[in-house]
């Protein structure tokens, strides 16, 4: 994704009821304000900027477009537009709470409920710091909550198509959040015009590669499955566009042996297939699959003791 080039917008600038705190993230797609409401109540604030089609330089509120840009300009807005109105429609405990969305500066602005927390990314970073990595139970209790989020954005078709790590968020109680949807489209229905999707590589389905391919739940399906696998690693699959050239990813599987079940891993497999029909065929059949832990095995201490006490027998 390219980095976002533009000026932010002001500390303390009020626009539509907010008040501007500070730039808390950035992207080639958009930027994302800390701000406060008429209340006092903390909202993060996500502005459609496409780095690619328009500049702002600093001390402007509205962006420039040239005229060739123009037409593509807009129908990002109208594709943001529509997905904070759809978005603003979910109620889901794993999936960010749309507040309200206006038009202002020429272009719009999601309002979302703002909590404190940090990113799974840098939770993993941080784990890997000292050296560690996730426990199993942590990565299947955190992806049941993702799938169910999941879900219910699938529900109300939509598509992610930028999960990962970074875009999920952990709550100071340690259940998740899927953030930034700033790549989803309305994309089962057809009358809508297609964006190119921005993706991470790593991360993206083999499908956000070809123009031409189908676009569903499977494709985030994929996600999930590389965000896992990043928990596992602490580094993203080898891109979907060179494993179509050389697969590495079964000899990589391969070194996770020993370090968790090998359910886990063959679960993680099954979602990082290639091919979308060899995939899970829906987010609640794998679901139901991640939340059948293996039994876990006893200490080795005590196989050895009972295995003593049955010889003395």
């Amino acid at each position: 994704m390219a980095a976002q080039n533009n000026a932010p917008l002001p500390d303390g600038l009020e626009i539509a009821g907010y008040r501007i705190v500070k730039k808390i993230a950035s992207g080639g797609f958009s930027i994302v304000y800390l701000a406060y409401d008429a209340d006092g109540n903390a909202v993060a604030i996500k502005e459609y900027l496409p780095s690619a089609l328009a500049l702002r330089q600093p001390g402007e509120l509205a962006p420039a477009i040239s005229k060739a840009n123009l037409p593509i300009f807009r129908l990002g807005l109208k594709c943001f537009f529509e997905e904070g109105r759809a978005l603003a429609l979910i109620v889901h405990p794993n999936v960010v709470r749309v507040l309200n969305f206006f038009r202002a500066n020429e272009t719009v602005y999601m309002v979302m409920g703002y909590e404190s927390g940090h990113s799974l990314q840098e939770h993993i970073a941080r784990l890997a710091a000292k050296g560690s990595r996730p426990s199993e139970s942590f990565i299947r209790q955190i992806f049941m909550q993702v799938c169910a989020g999941m879900r219910e954005v699938h529900a109300n078709k939509l598509l992610h198509l930028d999960l990962k790590p970074a875009n999920i968020y952990l709550r100071s109680d340690g259940t998740p959040i899927l953030l930034d949807f700033g790549a989803a489209r309305q994309t089962f229905n057809s009358e809508l015009p297609k964006l190119a999707p921005m993706y991470t590589p790593g991360f993206a389905p083999p499908e956000l590669y070809n123009k031409a391919a189908q676009l569903g739940p499977w494709c985030d399906i994929y996600s999930i499955g590389a965000a896992m696998y990043c928990c596992m690693t602490g580094k993203p699959p080898q891109p979907a566009d060179q494993r179509r050239q050389q697969d590495q990813m079964p000899a990589l599987f391969d070194k996770l042996n020993g370090q968790y079940s090998p359910q886990l891993i063959q679960l993680v497999r099954w979602t990082l297939e290639l091919d979308p029909l060899a995939r899970p065929h829906s987010l609640f059949q794998f679901q139901k699959e991640l939340a059948a832990a293996p039994p876990e095995a006893p200490p080795q201490g005590v196989v050895q003791k009972l295995f003593g006490l049955f010889k003395g027998k």
